[in-house]
């Protein structure tokens, strides 16, 4: 996926959750953060961010904050529109994973929660349930960064999914370079690890999809299947 408007700015604060202070070339600019997520490790004073210009004239901000440098790793990109948009890319493709696919559904109703995809491969009836993974410790990289009671709900619809016959994927997409793997973040939600060790007993896969995070762009270059 291609961003455009690109400017360059450095973080200064985070008054709420959906806007951030930034200095624009010594102007000071509130600018709307694409992710509602904590992102405390990542959001620091003086880090150089990525902003997109919008398109709207009618918004009250001008800009959207979609990536940040960390540090010893490069850039994360913390839209949290992307993930979704970029799996749609990959699936376009046909990978060899469901290059028999003949169907293609996003926000699929399935029991009492919208999954992100619904696939037919032949016989095979697939689903699929994305998550964004923002944060890394130590190389790895660990989801969620905050308590996520829908994550744990989706979780359990995928191990119901799988009882009723269909193939069902965990997928986290990996915003962020030289991470290949991404694991339960008990210490900030073991439900969710709990969650997700429930569903892989139950037969659901699990999906890594490392990215090439670029300022203007975001690609998934690969993908680890967890059996």
């Amino acid at each position: 996926m291609k961003y455009n408007n690109i400017q360059t700015a450095v973080f200064l604060s985070r008054p709420n959750r959906f806007i951030a202070k930034v200095d624009i070339n010594g102007e000071i600019e509130t600018v709307h953060v694409k992710n509602t997520g904590r992102c405390r490790e990542l959001l620091l004073p003086d880090s150089k961010v990525i902003l997109e210009k919008s398109e709207k004239k009618d918004r009250k901000t001008k800009y959207d904050l979609i990536a940040v440098y960390k540090n010893h790793l490069g850039l994360v990109n913390i839209d949290s529109q992307a993930p979704n948009r970029i799996v749609k890319e990959w699936l376009e493709r046909k990978p060899d994973l469901f290059k028999d696919m003949t169907f293609i559904k996003p926000e699929y109703t399935y029991g009492k929660s919208r999954v992100d995809f619904y696939l037919e491969c032949g016989s095979r009836k697939v689903l699929i349930e994305v998550k964004g993974c923002t944060l890394e410790i130590n190389g790895i990289g660990y989801f969620p960064d905050a308590p996520t009671e829908r994550g744990v709900k989706h979780l359990n619809e995928l191990s119901d999914a799988v009882k009723q016959g269909y193939e069902c994927y965990i997928a986290f997409a990996i915003t962020m370079p030289k991470v290949k793997q991404v694991l339960p973040n008990i210490e900030t939600h073991k439900a969710f690890g709990e969650a997700l060790q429930n569903a892989i007993n139950s037969g659901v896969k699990v999906l890594f999809f490392p990215c090439e995070v670029r300022e203007d762009s975001l690609e998934i270059t690969d993908y680890i299947i967890n059996m």
